[in-house]
């Protein structure tokens, strides 16, 4: 009876992957590109929008249904002709900012851009600094009482 109930098990089992891969299949869309060039602009633009619900995933991996209307916007202007600046635009005036992974160089986010290469700088000057405080505190010659008081424990080694 164990024997009949194994193979059952087997195939429950292999019934429940393969419905588990199928609904996975059908979560993926699919878009028609005569060009493979409008491909690759469609699959870039996709991979560099944030969802604006999902935390820190762009709307090509997001299953959430405003990246679903998001790509589909894509996919309409990239079909109308537009230029990918003008598609992310259009997607900074609808959703915001916060829907660019890489925020554009402006007044409000060059602290953004800035702050990395000025704290990048000054590790730098520190590290210089150190280093030479370091050279310069072991090239110093000892004083008149420092060379006595070595001289005396060199001699005291000697003498035990």
């Amino acid at each position: 009876m164990a024997l009949m109930r194994r193979p059952r098990l087997l195939v429950v089992s292999l019934f429940l992957l393969l419905a588990a891969g199928l609904v996975q299949a059908a979560a993926i869309e699919v878009r028609e590109f005569d060009d493979p060039v409008l491909e690759k602009r469609y699959r870039d633009i996709t991979a560099s929008l944030r969802c604006p619900t999902c935390q820190n995933q762009a709307i090509n991996d997001s299953d959430a249904p405003v990246s679903g209307d998001m790509r589909d916007r894509v996919y309409q202007l990239l079909m109308d002709g537009r230029a990918d600046i003008e598609i992310r635009n259009h997607m900074v005036e609808r959703f915001g900012d916060y829907v660019l992974y890489n925020p554009r160089l402006e007044g409000r986010t060059f602290l953004l851009w800035g702050l990395p290469v000025v704290l990048g700088l000054l590790g730098l000057v520190l590290v210089g600094l150190l280093v030479r405080a370091r050279r310069n505190a072991s090239n110093r010659e000892l004083s008149a009482e420092e060379r006595a008081r070595l001289d005396a424990l060199i001699n005291r080694e000697r003498t035990e």
